[in-house]
């Protein structure tokens, strides 16, 4: 028996062998089949259940320490662009008369066409309580004929040429410009100075163009965007000057008359408050001698703008103002803080902000992998349809904010996700984001100079708000003086803590109060 005994535990210990050598030889097997997927320092053994960590482990190395030749084209960290290209940009002339006006030329031979036009340093803040609109009136009639020239005869004149004559009014600036071929720019001048200096204002014309005004604005209040954005500069700016709209009340439209019109142009269209400009197809000496004999009416003036904006400072204030409508299928509003004016050298660090709170779309996609927080928060958690970041500025203050469009039970989380974004911007910034904001805003700013027209504009905003056009490289190095200190610091100054306005429209019941946006202006840590 004992004999038999050991006998079947020796047969047993015989099949537990085999039995391990099979298990040996199949692990072999898979270490076989997954050895061209696992690095040298993978043991031989491996089974199907260990090879996803595995895996795993030679990715996060390949993270640690990234190839060169991918970080040589794509790096997830931005460095600093170089723009020196642009030194080479054409220079910008401006001459002086005696009489103040100033004319401004930048040329580009290679060019075929050239924008020509009038800009003034006059606009909507300018005007009375009751004048309000005025500004907007006097643009809608300056096109409806002179002592020269009908209405058909103005129209017809410049399609004839193949050009294209246009105007706006702002709360600060008022602009007359053409867009025209080279061999026409005279011609384009001849009727600027035409228009701006002899117009005729018929009472039969003002009657008629009041419905086409109140029409206008009719069709502005259409717009939701627009409404919010004045609702907010009259809220923000209650009391004074720059609270108003652009186009006026409905009464005011109703009762401007002639001598309004005319008193204003006596009083605004000054020699020492314009500036001509042209861009493009267009050579200096030629654009003076021209406005010399043409624009000789204009009175050289008193009285400056900064003397009128002393007299009339627009004082911000902590405020909101909310108008709600079931009706309307999204809800829209801005929140803004009190910014910087032209002048002020915190603008160009309010600039980079901007462009670090960034913008997105729900349309256009994207915005998981974007470089703005804010913007990642929205699409990751798609909690808005759109959101805008803005940095307006005016001649003695600016405001500074966020416009977003969301679902009515999505506000909540999205003040929530703008609250913090902004907030943070005065206490955690990361010099990566400041040097992708500074990249993307350079670069935007050349892409907005594409085209005669776009130049002209900004040789006559800046030669209004500044006193000179700032050159481009300047300007760039203005922008990369910004670092994460001094986003700290202007952010500091003008967010943390502070007062703010909002406007609001739509089923907005589920927006916060303006307490609880002012709550979060500032993070108590300890």
């Amino acid at each position: 028996m004992a004999m038999k005994h050991l006998l079947t535990l020796a047969r047993a210990s015989q099949r537990r062998l085999c039995l391990n050598q099979a298990i040996r030889s199949a692990s072999s097997a898979v270490a076989a089949v997954f050895s061209p997927f696992t690095s040298p320092a993978t043991p031989s053994f491996i089974t199907p259940y260990d090879y996803a960590p595995e895996s795993m482990k030679s990715k996060l190395k390949k993270l640690e320490n990234p190839d060169t030749r991918f970080l040589k084209y794509a790096s997830p960290n931005p460095t600093l662009a170089s723009h020196d290209h642009i030194l080479s940009a054409p220079e910008t002339r401006v001459t002086t008369l005696p009489n103040g006006l100033r004319v401004a030329t930048e040329s580009n031979l290679s060019a075929k066409t050239a924008t020509v036009g009038v800009w003034i340093d006059a606009g909507s803040r300018f005007e009375s309580e009751l004048t309000n609109g005025t500004a907007h009136f006097l643009e809608h009639m300056i096109f409806k004929g002179t002592e020269k020239r009908s209405k058909r005869g103005l129209e017809e004149e410049i399609e004839n040429i193949g050009g294209h004559l246009n105007a706006y009014t702002s709360r600060e600036h008022t602009t007359f410009f053409a867009k025209v071929l080279d061999t026409n720019v005279n011609q384009a001048l001849d009727v600027l100075a035409d228009i701006l200096q002899n117009s005729e204002f018929h009472e039969a014309r003002i009657h008629h163009e009041r419905g086409v005004i109140l029409r206008e604005k009719q069709e502005v209040e259409g717009k939701i965007e627009e409404v919010v954005l004045d609702h907010l500069h009259a809220t923000a700016f209650q009391h004074t000057t720059l609270g108003r709209t652009i186009l006026g009340p409905d009464e005011n439209i109703k009762s401007i008359t002639k001598d309004d019109i005319q008193n204003y142009i006596k009083t605004h269209y000054t020699a020492t408050r314009m500036v001509i400009v042209a861009s493009g197809a267009v050579k200096h000496e030629n654009i003076v001698e021209q406005v010399k004999k043409l624009f000789t009416k204009f009175p050289t003036g008193s009285t400056s703008t900064s003397q009128l904006v002393d007299k009339e400072p627009a004082n911000f204030t902590g405020s909101e103002v909310r108008m709600i409508d079931d009706d309307l299928p999204l809800a829209q509003f801005a929140i803004a803080f009190e910014g910087a004016s032209w002048t002020d050298p915190d603008s160009v660090a309010l600039m980079v902000m901007q462009t670090m709170l960034g913008s997105w779309n729900k349309s256009v996609g994207g915005g998981k992998h974007m470089g703005s927080a804010l913007a990642q928060k929205v699409a990751i958690n798609e909690i808005a349809e759109s959101i805008m970041a803005f940095n307006t500025n005016y001649k003695d203050t600016g405001l500074f904010g966020i416009y977003a469009v969301a679902e009515p039970d999505c506000v909540e989380d999205l003040a929530y996700a703008i609250m913090y974004e902004v907030t943070k911007l005065a206490y955690e910034v990361s010099e990566d984001d400041v040097i992708r904001a500074r990249n993307q805003l350079k670069s935007s700013l050349l892409l907005r100079l594409d085209g005669t027209t776009a130049v002209a504009e900004d040789i006559g905003r800046q030669l209004l708000t500044y006193d000179r056009r700032i050159p481009t490289a300047e300007l760039f190095a203005r922008i990369d003086a910004v670092d994460s200190d001094t986003v700290k610091r202007v952010a500091n100054k003008y967010i943390y803590d502070r007062d703010m306005a909002i406007s609001a429209i739509g089923p907005v019941q589920g927006l916060p109060d303006y307490n609880w946006f002012r709550r979060r202006t500032y993070w108590n840590r300890y």
